[in-house]
């Protein structure tokens, strides 16, 4: 039985109205969908947050100082950060799509009342002056009846203060109606902290690895007590304001025709136990052949480490791919791939480290002063590093060159060198056993030898992938800082945030002040040239403004 479809009317307007009010209808569902999702968000973390008042209390009236104890407070403390953050995030995003139905209230989280400022603090008072003339009317008859204070919290290198911006309010004798300035834009609906926290926030969480639980203790310590959650609630909400420039940065990483990738571990908190994540990298960096475009990188994050993460990540992206010889990465290069086949490059560092292993003279004297069994030493193992030590040596000198001249030194100088390496290998490995750990690094290069001689072909590959790993040497270094992503929901958000703090550094741009600076004009700043917020195009026009 087919079941019944209403004609269609014939009439254009007729049919301008039906598409009118599925339009509506469409956008109505979207509202409630996000309305929903914010509010499940926001009952997480009220759970989340009596969870830890609880637990706090038991451990004040019956707990032991023990270091066990405490560790599940921080786990509970940085539970509750992901979930106010991601509250506040769905939050933002629900308000943002309230916009598009007409009288649509957009849910507002439940929040505690906000205590004064503390007196201490200075204040800067920042006026708005009144129009002269009444906007409705044109009168200038205007009268001073009042003025309304906001106060937002602002940080100034080792200084606080609290700035005043005062709107006056004026009533126009003619008309009666009253006017006054629109309020100052803050990240979070009727917030207080002002741009330059906000930033300094974002950048020690995320940049220096100090978790918001080890903030709130040094505000304190310098006199301004803030909550755990109320520094959580500002950054989810900052991650939602920037999400439109992160766009931008993922498409101009993967505008590029060749990328380095990698991965590394993260631990995350899950129910009875740490999990392991994955945090994956691209990096755009065409500075080694003298390409024009600005390096970037652009993180993401995932539960485990299937093959179907980074295939999605580089889901229509054609070019050439330089990372390891992980098996997620197989299909990219198969040949049916749609849009294309993504080409291989290996890396030499790679393939060196399992030869250096077995060259090291000094690590193997350590090992032996230290009473541990050395590694035995290879003359062959150490004659290949050698050999491939002269390659860097050329690439080092023909760093930052055209690719055209790239490759001609390339075919000159460093094909003859690859083809002798070949020959060495060849001749030596016969005569070694399979589970013969030198056997083993000579076959992971033997079975991909034509990735590894890419660069002989192509002027634009890198003999290294070290690009990639040195944009995720701070996450190896700050895992011990900040001990685990507190959720899924964490890791993802920490990836959002790594691609704007380290594209920034390969840019030589100071993120916390291009961040301050992003979040105080990014509200007025036009959709259509958020491109000119991006931190090289921003760098050049901070450089204008000093100058000026």
């Amino acid at each position: 039985m087919q079941a019944s479809v209403s004609p269609m009317p014939d009439d254009v307007q007729a049919l301008k109205a039906a598409l009118a009010a599925a339009t509506l209808r469409a956008d109505q569902i979207e509202v409630a969908l996000l309305d929903a999702q914010a509010r499940q968000s926001d009952d997480q973390a009220l759970i989340a947050h009596l969870k830890l008042q609880i637990e706090k209390l038991k451990h004040q009236l019956f707990g032991s100082k023990s270091e066990r104890s405490q560790r599940l407070l921080d786990q509970l403390e940085l539970q509750l950060e992901e979930l106010e953050a991601a509250a506040s995030q769905d939050e933002a995003v629900a308000q943002i799509g309230a916009r598009k139905v007409a009288d649509a209230p957009g849910f507002e989280r439940r929040r505690p009342s906000r205590q004064p400022f503390p007196e201490h603090l200075p204040r800067e008072r920042r006026v708005i002056a009144a129009p002269c003339a009444c906007p409705a009317c044109g009168g200038t008859r205007l009268s001073r009846i009042g003025e309304d204070v906001t106060e937002t919290l602002e940080v100034i290198p080792r200084q606080w203060k609290v700035i005043q911006t005062v709107r006056e309010k004026v009533a126009c004798r003619d008309c009666e109606k009253i006017s006054q300035p629109p309020a100052p834009f803050h990240v979070v609906a009727r917030g207080w902290a002002g741009p330059g926290l906000l930033a300094m926030m974002l950048f020690e969480k995320y940049g220096q690895h100090q978790p918001l639980n080890r903030q709130v203790e040094r505000y304190g310590r310098e006199g301004v007590p803030l909550s755990l959650s109320t520094l959580a609630d500002h950054v989810g909400a900052a991650a939602a304001v920037l999400e439109p420039l992160h766009h931008r940065l993922a498409a101009h990483v993967m505008d590029a025709e060749r990328l380095h990738g990698d991965d590394t571990t993260v631990p995350v908190l899950a129910r009875g136990k740490t999990a392991t994540g994955r945090i994956w990298t691209y990096v755009r960096d065409d500075r080694p052949f003298g390409g024009p475009a600005p390096p970037a990188a652009l993180f993401y994050y995932s539960p485990n480490r299937a093959g179907e993460h980074p295939r999605q990540h580089l889901a229509d992206w054609p070019g050439i791919l330089q990372a390891d010889a992980h098996g997620g990465y197989a299909r990219l290069y198969e040949v049916g791939r749609q849009p294309a086949p993504i080409t291989e490059a290996g890396c030499w560092s790679h393939a060196r480290r399992a030869f250096f292993v077995l060259a090291d003279i000094e690590s193997s004297a350590r090992r032996r002063a230290d009473g541990k069994k050395p590694v035995p030493i290879s003359p062959l193992a150490r004659e290949i590093v050698q050999r491939m030590d002269r390659l860097f040596e050329i690439e080092r000198a023909i760093n930052g060159q055209s690719s055209q001249d790239r490759l001609t030194a390339r075919q000159e100088r460093s094909a003859p060198m690859v083809d002798e390496l070949e020959a060495l290998i060849l001749k030596h490995r016969p005569g070694l056993s399979r589970h013969d750990d030198l056997a083993k690094a000579m076959d992971y290069m033997l079975k991909r030898w034509p990735v590894f001689t890419r660069f002989l072909q192509d002027g634009r590959v890198c003999l290294t992938n070290n690009a990639a790993e040195r944009a995720l040497r701070g996450i190896a270094l700050g895992r011990k800082a900040w001990l685990f992503a507190g959720s899924d929901r964490g890791g993802q958000r920490a990836a959002f945030m790594y691609s704007l703090i380290v594209t920034a550094k390969l840019n030589d741009v100071d993120p916390q002040a291009w961040l301050a600076d992003i979040l105080a004009r990014i509200a007025d700043h036009p959709s259509h040239q958020l491109d000119e917020l991006l931190p090289w195009n921003w760098a050049a026009q901070h450089q204008i403004r000093k100058s000026a």
